[in-house]
């Protein structure tokens, strides 16, 4: 693919007091982009941020309808969205949550328009947005799932990249995919929140999205059971029996081919995942912290079952880092690198 044929994507800066516009400055001054990267957050910021780091970076303005040149080494192209207020590194203001919450409006509405053909994100603050006024938020995925209209969607965080495994994960193992059965819930509401209606719903969007924009035409999906030892045969919870095991048996019946439910504690070990292309985790800390522990900083969140290509970094705002020039932009570089890759595809099964 040549640069000049490159996909449009909408960089979303994130919350101004964190890392997010820096690491959208580092993209720019540090590599050429796969693809036509344009971001959506305050010009002088940017600005403002590139001197402090020290980077040399032309931050080119454009209108909201203009599309960006072909990538370019040195060059940040910018959908413009004014702050509310003055942001300073690793200090919050409320008063910026509007401003955050429009760069994702505006991001969007270029992917519906066909401006962009997909959309990467920056850490938000969930608190800060929940602190303006905005109750009931939390986080990118659920926000984006109620503006496209669509019921369901899944978190995936994957360590393979639109380049290489081998490049994205750092280590040269095999690549990681983990998708949530239930993303941001209180420990104690997980259980009665995994049912067999949502197991099918959740588990038909990875078998498709794997297809659809990973290009896997026959799906395997490693599932984790809820309880240690996936109940034990009921003697550690009867989830597996009573809601699991059926909702897996009635999906195998339709063609999925999935494996389990099997204890995690030992579902990601190198002989439970040959030849597995997703592994669904019941809940955020099953999944999670072994695949930041595979590749973190070299991982990208996705999100699947929009209509609509979205990707993020796999880390938070690192206030404490922000303005200094220290951030690693490794996992944005993974986000874009496999939004191209996704994008390119156009959601080809």
């Amino acid at each position: 693919m040549s640069t000049a044929d490159a996909p449009v994507l909408a960089l979303t800066c994130g919350e101004p007091a964190g890392i997010g516009p820096e690491l959208a400055v580092m993209l720019a001054a540090d590599v050429v982009p796969p693809a036509r990267v344009v971001a959506v957050g305050d010009p002088a910021l940017l600005a403002e941020r590139a001197a402090m780091i020290g980077r040399e970076v032309e931050i080119l303005e454009l209108g909201r309808d203009a599309t960006p040149p072909a990538p370019r080494c040195g060059v940040l192209p910018v959908w413009p969205v004014a702050l509310r207020a003055p942001a300073r590194p690793g200090e919050l203001n409320v008063a910026n949550a509007a401003h955050v919450l429009e760069t994702l409006d505006v991001a969007l509405a270029a992917c519906r328009a066909g401006r962009a053909a997909g959309m990467v994100t920056a850490p938000l603050h969930k608190g800060v947005i929940l602190d303006a006024g905005h109750a009931g938020f939390s986080g990118h995925t659920e926000y984006l799932r109620d503006a496209c209209g669509v019921d369901e969607v899944v978190m995936m965080l994957a360590t393979d990249s639109a380049l290489h495994a081998r490049e994205a994960n750092g280590e040269g193992g095999a690549p990681l995919r983990v998708a949530l059965a239930t993303t941001h819930l209180p420990l104690r509401e997980v259980a009665d929140a995994i049912t067999g209606p949502r197991l099918h719903r959740l588990l038909h969007i990875l078998h498709d999205d794997l297809r659809r924009w990973f290009g896997v035409d026959a799906p395997r999906i490693a599932v984790c059971g809820l309880n240690p030892h996936a109940g034990e045969g009921g003697h550690l919870g009867r989830e597996e029996l009573d809601i699991i095991i059926p909702a897996l048996e009635a999906l195998r019946a339709e063609g999925l081919t999935l494996d389990g439910p099997l204890p995690a504690d030992t579902l990601f070990t190198p002989r439970h995942l040959e030849g597995v292309d997703a592994v669904l985790a019941m809940y955020h800390d099953q999944g999670l912290p072994v695949l930041k522990y595979a590749g973190f900083g070299r991982a990208a969140n996705i999100t699947l079952g929009l209509p609509l290509v979205r990707t993020s970094v796999d880390h938070g705002t690192a206030l404490d880092l922000a303005g200094r020039g220290v951030a690693d932009p490794g996992s944005l570089r993974v986000a874009v690198a496999l939004a191209a890759e996704m994008a390119s595809r156009g959601g080809r099964g």
